[in-house]
């Protein structure tokens, strides 16, 4: 996110019950889908963003066989800002479930330059790769997703905010 950008200009914030919404509008759209008379073997989430996606399209669509590959493709920064890297595997899947992808359903909740993804899809090239939310720059990279944000906007997700009370800009 910009330094000379308010957190909140330019935001789109996500409630639980909003990424629950649209994560079974993502489960609706890939049910049938799977290459195996439309099921698929498993659901694979991408940490940390995609666990909660997941879940819940893996409940939906009745997949039992759930892993997850760490990614790490952003470095904390100085403040607010996130400072974007070379995209690394920390923990992978199983091997032996995971093959070459296929019949594999791979869930983030968000494609942002599609270099986290770029990466995946190079280790499992067969695998569906699904988000919930996707920014231009990195739409090449998945095969189905729910919403398409601007690249410009940063998306507030419920697991990074807080609820709590904040001053307004002006004194009272």
């Amino acid at each position: 996110m910009s330094e000379n950008r308010l957190p909140h200009e330019k935001g789109f914030h996500i409630s639980w019950d909003q990424i629950h919404r649209d994560s079974r509008a993502l489960a609706w759209r890939l049910d049938g889908k799977g290459p195996d008379n439309g099921n698929w073997r498993a659901v694979v989430a991408i940490t940390r963003g995609g666990m909660a996606p997941a879940m819940i399209v893996a409940r939906e669509l009745d997949i039992r066989t759930v892993d997850t590959i760490s990614v790490m493709s952003y470095q904390q920064g100085s403040g607010a800002a996130d400072q974007r890297r070379e995209a690394k595997v920390l923990k992978s899947p199983d091997t032996e479930l995971m093959g070459d992808g296929t019949g594999i359903l791979i869930l983030d909740d968000l494609v942002d330059s599609g270099k986290t993804l770029e990466l995946v899809r190079e280790l499992y090239p067969n695998a569906h790769f699904a988000t919930v939310y996707a920014k231009p720059e990195g739409e090449p990279q998945v095969d189905t997703f729910i919403t398409g944000v601007s690249q410009d906007t940063w998306i507030f997700f419920p697991w990074d905010m807080a609820l709590q009370y904040v001053e307004p800009y002006r004194g009272t």
